[in-house]
Formats: structure tokens, sequence, C-alpha cells
């Protein structure tokens, strides 16, 4: 970034955080063209099966042992692993290790509201 006023909009949302029944996440950028959020699930917890509109996904596995589901498929994830989501396709991870499940969620699309996420499941009563 090259000017202040983009640095104030990108560090501005820096360190917003959510806390979630299943672990929280961290938003480390937020621009016009990506979103990108440093996500911990707690062993044994799950997220929701979900789907976007509006965005793509990228996950890259930092930490733990996952079972990643996309439309229907399992994927096993591991440190240093990684899995595409593109748009509008099912999906969820469900934290099969003993310890933490740490990635870093890229989002690219025109929009990365958190209104943008349909549940079909929850085990937390949100869908």
């Amino acid at each position: 970034m090259r000017d202040k006023e983009g640095f104030d909009r990108v560090s501005g949302k820096m360190g917003e955080d959510g806390h979630r029944p299943w672990g929280y996440y961290e938003v480390l950028a937020d621009l016009p063209d990506c979103k990108v959020k440093r996500i911990v699930v707690y062993p044994g917890c799950r997220l929701s099966l979900q789907r976007h509109k509006h965005r793509d996904e990228h996950w890259f596995v930092l930490a733990g042992d996952a079972l990643v589901t996309i439309d229907r498929r399992e994927i096993p994830v591991a440190r240093n692993g990684s899995v595409d989501i593109p748009r509008a396709l099912l999906h969820r991870v469900n934290n099969t290790g003993a310890g933490d499940f740490v990635f870093i969620e890229v989002q690219t699309g025109d929009y990365f509201g958190e209104d943008d996420i349909e549940r079909l499941e929850d085990d937390y009563g949100r869908a």
C-alpha cells in the first residue's frame, strides 16, 4: 500500500475477530479485492455446512488435522495442505485432530460480508 488512506482502511479492519461456538477467527486483511482470515477450529468441532454466492475461498493449513467436505467429497487435510472452494459449492471443515485446527482463508470475489453465508446444517442451531 502506497498511500495513508489505503493503510488506514486496511489497518482499521485488522485485528477484527469473531468468536464462535466452534472456535474463532481474526481478520488479517480486508481489501476491495480480497479478505484474509486466520481461523481456529477447536478439537471435535466443525463449521456449518455452508455455501457463498459472492466469493471463492482458498484455505491453507497452518496446524492440525481436519476433514474438509466440498460438495459431498471428503478431503483429509493437514499442515501445509490447501483446498480451493469455488463459490456456490457446499463446504465445511471438521477438526478431527487432538489440537486446534488452524488455517488461513483467502476470499476473492465481489462481496465478503458475513451475511454471504447460506447455512444448510449447523451443530449450533444457526441453520
